[in-house]
């Protein structure tokens, strides 16, 4: 019955419950179950009602976090952390959020679950990190989760079939496009494109009327609230997108994808959090990896899908970042000339620059 939620609606569900401290129900083929919770949005109540259920609650954290806190990391990717009969709320979040790490160190040894299929606890990592939310949830076991789900309310989500949809990205379609007079060039175009899992939109700036049969000029440039809007000076964010833009607007076309990946895709709030450790001495990328990230979340895919979407397949790229050339070339994208754009170095954030240079290879 087309009525009954699929599995990519299932899934935003989920990532909207644990948005609001909501737990899922997860499930695999061999029967096993658990309840699943977003450590970030976890509640006191919450979490005493977990403990009654009977089994061992664990806070499931993927290995980037689990060597900040050296927590042996037995499942290779992630880490089940035993949490402790008399820890409180305080305690399981501190697991999930590095801000008070060095102010308050965690005492240890962490104890960690090494026995037992960790298959479910990986899925619900992946589902707090597309939800924007600290990579970390609370994990207990339950019996039969399909139940537990039906009289509770809760929505259940099967591994198998939640499995595959989590690993790649969502079909995306164009909703609307309509013109867009800019400063740059009066002959501008933008495109809405939103993908079938519920997600974010993304858009594409199209300016003039670039040949689909030659290299257009384009760039794939990410969402930075701080520096497209508020002018922040501690990336070159802003001057990257005004510069591309104006680029674009002197040659007469050109196609600038706009992708809603805040901080590298980790969102906007785990982008705060990864300032303020930042404030604190680590780089962008130890400050990543403290919060249970990696370098880069990103999906440059997207730009790809976009692409062909509009009927282009080959592009004068303009960036500094050879990761991009590289996945535009693998996703059948010909990348015919990278297009330097080195713009916006500020003393605040000169030692990010180098950063992004030294770890990620950018071309600066």
């Amino acid at each position: 019955m087309s009525l009954i939620p699929d599995i990519s609606e299932l899934l935003a569900r989920a990532r909207a419950d644990l948005r609001m401290g909501v737990p899922v129900i997860l499930t695999d083929d061999s029967g096993f179950s658990v309840l699943a919770i977003a450590s970030e949005t976890l509640s006191a109540q919450r979490l005493a009602d977990l403990r009654g259920l009977g089994g061992e609650p664990v806070v499931a954290i993927t290995v980037r976090r689990a060597e900040t806190l050296r927590a042996r990391a037995y499942d290779g990717d992630l880490a089940r952390v035993i949490i402790p009969a008399d820890a409180d709320i305080g305690w399981v979040q501190a697991v999930a959020d590095p801000s008070d790490d060095l102010n308050a160190p965690m005492k240890g040894p962490l104890m960690t679950q090494r026995q037992g299929s960790s298959s479910l606890h990986r899925i619900a990592i992946a589902l707090t990190k597309s939800a924007r939310l600290l990579p970390a949830a609370v994990v207990v076991p339950i019996d039969d989760g399909r139940a537990f789900a039906s009289a509770h309310g809760l929505t259940c989500i099967d591994h198998t079939r939640a499995a595959p949809h989590l690993a790649d990205r969502s079909i995306l379609n164009e909703v609307v496009a309509a013109r867009l007079p800019m400063e740059v060039s009066e002959a501008g175009r933008l495109h809405v494109f939103r993908p079938e899992d519920g997600g974010e939109e993304h858009y594409a700036i199209e300016i003039g009327r670039p040949d689909r049969s030659k290299p257009v000029l384009a760039r794939l440039h990410s969402a930075c609230f701080t520096g497209d809007l508020m002018g922040s000076l501690k990336c070159d964010c802003g001057p990257q997108l005004r510069g591309a833009l104006a680029q674009m607007g002197t040659e007469g076309a050109g196609v600038l994808l706009y992708l809603n990946q805040e901080g590298r895709g980790i969102g906007l709030a785990n982008k705060m959090r990864a300032y303020f450790l930042q404030d604190q001495g680590f780089d962008t990328v130890e400050a990543n990896h403290r919060l249970g990230f990696e370098d880069d979340e990103r999906d440059f895919r997207l730009g790809s899908d976009i692409l062909k979407s509009l009927g282009f397949s080959a592009v004068r790229l303009l960036t500094n970042n050879p990761a991009k050339i590289a996945m535009m070339e693998k996703t059948g994208i010909a990348v015919t000339e990278r297009v330097p754009l080195k713009v916006g170095e500020t003393a605040h954030n000169r030692g990010y620059l180098a950063t992004k240079a030294e770890k990620s290879g950018h071309l600066l």
